[in-house]
């Protein structure tokens, strides 16, 4: 079926008087082409991830959208940069590479982009409703979108995404649609202990499972407690997003548009049911470690999704009365940053040896010494990407296993639960 577009919409193509404008415009209609879109559909919010620097083409591209007189027509959060630029000493790359890399965030900005500079714009604000079609990237970000708040969006890749948000308009497709959005496999995690589905850290090895189970279809979770939080729920989200191709999950009895499970299939017939069991759960936990046998410790990284207030919270109250003896990292935005400083517990994390990472993290941007070690992290996302993009072999533990580990020097975890 051929795209469709409106009278206005034809009209952004060729307008000389924004040629910005008509370019973003000529990529978001080849792009809805190239997804079988039958029409566009205006957007309220965007977030990008294409401020984040990977080489100087996107750096001339951003910069070439912005001299042609391009500027955002909604609201536009922006994804981490490879820059901190409130502590720029902890990063260590060239000159070349931090030119670029601000001149990529500076384009953005001059487009009208907000410089939230944050993987989880959710928790500075920029929160749209249900059914609310938006267009993001970053892969936590969308799928916290579409399952947590029940908006709607598709993965959009680096560059895309500003050129929809300069249009305000999406290809009208993939999860746009409502019934593109139904579940069509369920997972049933039931037949899992209580204390195995109320700890922090099963709900990272649930989703790094999960992405690697589905891929790219929507699932629907049973038995999961009813009062899980939005962090757990974001931990799953990444991890999911990140080993597969997740974009939309639902939680039965939690998420939105998961009242039960009759209306979140539609009311048919699942294509597949998966139960859960100890042994696969397991094996997902032990398959996020590359640092096989590891017993040395060399740092510790948190914060991908960049770390909450809570997160925050319960990393001090389970390192009260300690001193870490390795290098401790947590990523987390600036509102959440200058929230802690100004309860004092951020100066209390920074005298047990925590470094504060804000506008990017560990992982895209070099920050760790030197290129190899072992790191711990309680995040799938950072154990799933950590080795191929930093050289640290990756340990995943609790919360509770990375402190204890990090006050010791050496790798310490609980698996009681797990067994």
């Amino acid at each position: 079926m051929a795209l469709a577009l409106t009278d206005e919409e034809h009209g952004w193509l060729t307008d000389d008087t924004s040629l910005g404008r008509a370019m973003a415009m000529r990529i978001a209609v080849r792009s809805a082409e190239l997804m079988g879109a039958e029409r566009l559909v205006s957007i309220s919010h965007s977030h990008i991830d294409g401020c984040l620097y990977h080489g100087d083409s996107g750096v001339l591209f951003s910069e070439r959208l912005a001299e042609r007189g391009a500027r955002v027509v909604v609201p536009t959060s922006l994804n981490v940069g490879a820059l901190d630029l409130k502590h720029p000493e902890v990063v260590k790359s060239d000159a070349h590479h931090r030119e670029m890399a601000r001149r990529q965030m500076d384009a953005h900005t001059a487009m009208g982009c907000l410089p939230t500079w944050t993987c989880a714009p959710y928790q500075v604000g920029h929160r749209p409703g249900l059914g609310e079609q938006v267009a993001w990237g970053e892969s936590n970000a969308v799928a916290f979108a579409n399952s947590v708040l029940g908006a709607r969006t598709n993965r959009y890749g680096d560059f895309l995404d500003i050129c929809l948000a300069v249009s305000g308009r999406a290809p009208y497709a993939g999860l746009h649609v409502a019934e593109n959005r139904l579940a069509r496999i369920v997972v049933d995690v039931s037949g899992l202990t209580p204390a195995l589905r109320d700890l922090d850290a099963f709900y990272p090895v649930l989703g790094a499972w999960l992405g690697r189970a589905v891929g790219d279809t929507v699932a629907a979770i049973v038995g999961l407690p009813v009062d899980v939080g939005e962090d757990r729920l974001k931990a799953l989200g990444a991890g999911a997003a990140s080993t597969g191709a997740v974009g939309l999950f639902h939680v039965v009895g939690v998420t939105p548009e998961a009242p039960d499970l009759h209306t979140v299939t539609g009311g048919e017939a699942a294509e597949e049911t998966i139960h859960l069991t100890p042994e696969m759960i397991q094996g997902a936990r032990d398959g996020l470690d590359t640092a096989k046998a590891a017993d040395s410790l060399d740092c510790l990284a948190l914060g991908s999704p960049h770390f909450s207030y809570d997160e925050a919270m319960a990393l001090a109250a389970a390192s009260r009365d300690v001193r870490f003896r390795v290098p401790v990292y947590v990523c987390t935005n600036r509102l959440t940053l200058a929230r802690l400083e100004a309860e004092g517990q951020a100066e209390t994390l920074r005298g047990r040896g925590v470094t504060f990472v804000v506008d990017t993290c560990v992982v895209v941007t070099p920050i760790l010494e030197g290129h190899g070690g072992v790191m711990m992290t309680n995040s799938a996302k950072f154990a799933h990407y950590g080795e191929g993009n930093t050289g640290y072999a990756t340990v995943f533990g609790s919360l509770a296993d990375c402190v204890a580990s990090a006050a010791a020097g050496r790798i310490i975890r609980d698996d009681s639960q797990w067994r």
